[in-house]
């Protein structure tokens, strides 16, 4: 039966089959438990031995020391990026040339081949000194130590790990600062504000948008980039200590499967960390967003609220 409303009969509309939608799903469902029956039936991953070594000493030995080296890298990597990014927006063509050197340099070779670099330092530099350049040696006034005293494997792995991730965040950086409108900038500098309170309080907070999704990504994979410091060698990373504690018992397989579990954990709480912080710097921009997506005032407020759940979700279909 038709439904008439003000006098006007209503559409009665039926939803659109989408047999796609189900099939791709039951697909799905059916690979993900072929998946889980083959994990926990296949007594060669012997998942005891898994539950006894994931708690032991030396792999929380490992997860500390991987997430001190991914903090630590991320850290000197997003110092270098910041200082990188605005070197290349430089009229100085002096600093302009270097950031472009330092950038083609460190995303140009592996990070396998630098970190062993860095492990020959000791041997390319047996002693490195501080003090005026060039000019150091005839006057007296520098400070000269030894390398490898000082220069330890744990200094080599989140200093080479820093020096690389720094290149590639240049570029997000530099990408996140072009997407704010120069318009930004002549409004605050004819307001005149200082180049360094721009950049922090209008500049920075709008890119940060931009900046840190990708971020987020090259934080999770810095995470397991750890795992390229036995090259060093630092043996006290969590796949090192995986991997020779699975050759001394004889059983790799569960100790790969137990830092393997770790590896997940903590990318699953650098995830849940990402999305509070994106959404922290994206307020402005989903109010933007929803802005006019509701329907007008005389609609019911179901329809408000399920209107307001969609553009919310944004969810792109693409199944038939």
């Amino acid at each position: 039966m038709a439904t008439i409303k003000d006098g006007v009969e209503l559409i009665d509309a039926k939803p659109v089959p989408r047999p796609g939608r189900w099939a791709s799903a039951i697909v799905a469902a059916i690979l993900a438990a072929m998946a889980a029956h083959a994990l926990v039936t296949n007594a060669n991953f012997q998942w005891p031995v898994v539950f006894q070594w994931l708690f032991s000493r030396s792999i929380m030995q490992g997860v500390l020391f991987t997430i001190i080296l991914t903090i630590l890298a991320m850290v000197v990597g997003t110092a270098l990026a910041i200082t990188m990014a605005i070197m290349r927006q430089s009229v100085n063509p002096v600093l302009r040339w270097v950031a472009m050197a330092y950038i083609w340099f460190f995303r140009g070779t592996p990070i396998y081949t630098q970190l062993i670099f860095w492990s020959l330092l000791p041997t390319l530099y047996p002693k490195l000194s501080f003090g005026v350049p060039f000019l150091g040696s005839l006057w007296g006034w520098e400070l000269t130590f030894d390398t490898a005293t000082y220069f330890t494997p744990f200094w080599m792995a989140f200093i080479g790990l820093g020096l690389n991730e720094g290149a590639y965040l240049a570029e997000i950086m530099r990408a996140g600062l072009l997407s704010v409108s120069k318009g930004q900038w002549e409004a605050a500098t004819a307001l005149g504000m200082p180049r360094g309170t721009i950049f922090r309080r209008i500049i920075l907070p709008q890119a940060m948008r931009v900046i840190v999704p990708p971020i987020g990504n090259e934080t999770i994979s810095m995470l397991k980039t750890t795992s390229l410091v036995s090259a060093i060698p630092f043996t006290l990373e969590l796949t090192f200590i995986a991997r020779q504690r699975g050759q001394a018992t004889f059983a790799p397989v569960p100790l790969l499967i137990a830092a393997a579990i770790w590896y997940l954990v903590i990318t699953s709480l650098l995830m849940w960390i990402q999305s509070f912080i994106e959404k922290y710097y994206g307020k402005g921009f989903e109010r933007r967003d929803n802005a006019g997506a509701h329907s007008p005032a005389t609609s019911s407020s179901s329809d408000d609220d399920e209107d307001a759940k969609a553009t919310k979700l944004k969810f792109l279909d693409v199944t038939p």
